[in-house]
């Protein structure tokens, strides 16, 4: 069933409480904490600039970190409260606590259109075990809720699912809906050719992806450590390169069941080493022993460009190789270029997943694609059919 979103709720003079996703890396300069990327925060506005044009009392919720349950300092969003009142030009009220009588009176007392981010919810053990208590204290709060965290959509915990099950009335912010949209699409009804990048370090994280992906794509393109335990799996040497060696047998039976839909890096970036100055060079086939296979080789690239400016959507999730090393990032900073230029000739291209969004966002071209997704895991388990609680939770359509 269709959820509600955004626009199907009256919010005037509501309290509106909404989990967004201000998981954001923070570092101390000159003895004050700041926020070092505000993209997660930024990708919230639209969301609630609405509410606030709505005239609704935009009650914010994040989780930031891991904090183990109770008050940890480092892990306060009240540099984020700062920053996102710089990027709203208007006054973010914050409280040092997320639920309680004190939290509750501050919500009751905002005007309309006034923003309060609340303190992190897992500074509160009942947040991450979808606590029945914690959950109708937050949903106290509220007369509609909101969720636009699709990067903790996966999780059933009280701010994204428990707390649904207290409030009136659920819907999508604006960033979910786009997110839902986009993969949906591409999940439900892509225009062929459909080719799907896959790449990153382990074999065991994708699985569940590439089952799911098989009957829909007409090509998948493997790249990155995960290409070796399928090589290896098929009888080619792999030298010192990273193998998950208790996933052989089910990277073999994978890619004998996708019938010649699974491509395979032919050629490779090696070294001796594990580190950007060890002396690397490239090897077609076998990878030589003591050597370790570190990006896709210009053989390898020139196939993958191909097959890429041949389709019509495109999913990207997982480097090519060790991206984050000038050397060998080529393999990965050429994909996110080739994407650019299959989005121009008309592609929907949806890339996902922490190390292709800050690659893609590194070399430029967050902007020449059709999506940039904001959640790793969740997209993840979105590509493998798997049911979302915090989405699942939502108020349907009427």
């Amino acid at each position: 069933m269709p959820k509600r979103t955004l626009d199907d709720l009256d919010l005037g003079g509501k309290r509106v409480l909404v989990r967004v996703d201000f998981n954001v890396p923070l570092q101390e300069k000159n003895g004050h904490v700041m926020v070092t990327d505000d993209t997660r925060i930024r990708a919230a506005l639209p969301t609630i600039r609405k509410i606030m044009e709505d005239d609704g009392r935009v009650v914010l919720m994040s989780h930031l970190g891991r904090p183990k349950g109770e008050p940890d300092p480092q892990y306060s969003l009240q540099p984020v409260a700062e920053r996102l009142q710089e990027l709203l030009g208007e006054r973010v009220r914050f409280v040092s606590n997320t639920v309680g009588d004190t939290v509750a009176e501050t919500v009751e007392n905002l005007s309309d259109g006034a923003v309060l981010l609340l303190e992190n919810t897992r500074f509160h053990a009942g947040e991450t075990t979808n606590d029945e208590d914690f959950s109708w204290q937050l949903a106290r709060l509220a007369d509609v809720y909101v969720n636009d965290a699709f990067g903790s959509a996966h999780r059933a915990h009280a701010s994204t699912e428990g707390v649904t099950r207290h409030v009136p009335e659920s819907a999508m912010g604006y960033l979910l809906q786009k997110e839902v949209e986009y993969l949906g699409k591409v999940m439900e009804a892509p225009e062929a050719p459909f080719v799907a990048v896959l790449g990153g370090a382990k074999v065991s994280d994708k699985i569940g992806v590439i089952e799911n992906l098989l009957d829909k794509v007409d090509r998948l393109l493997i790249g990155g450590a995960m290409s070796y335990t399928f090589l290896k799996a098929l009888g080619h040497q792999v030298g010192a390169s990273k193998v998950e060696e208790d996933k052989l047998e089910e990277a073999k039976a994978l890619y004998e069941k996708a019938d010649g839909k699974i491509e395979l890096p032919s050629d490779h970036v090696v070294a001796e080493a594990f580190s950007n100055d060890a002396t690397h060079h490239t090897v077609e086939g076998d990878i030589p022993e003591g050597e370790m296979g570190l990006d896709i080789g210009p053989e390898t690239l020139r196939v993958y460009r191909e097959i890429l400016l041949g389709a019509k959507t495109i999913i990207w999730n997982g480097p090519m190789g060790v991206f984050e090393m000038e050397n060998f990032s080529k393999g990965t900073f050429a994909i996110a270029e080739t994407l650019a230029e299959a989005t121009d000739a008309g592609a929907v291209t949806v890339v996902g997943g922490g190390d292709s969004v800050a690659a893609i966002v590194e070399a430029g071209y967050e902007d020449h694609v059709s999506h940039v997704s904001t959640g790793g895991g969740a997209m993840l388990e979105f590509l493998e059919g798997k049911t979302l609680p915090g989405i699942a939770a939502l108020s349907e359509k009427e």
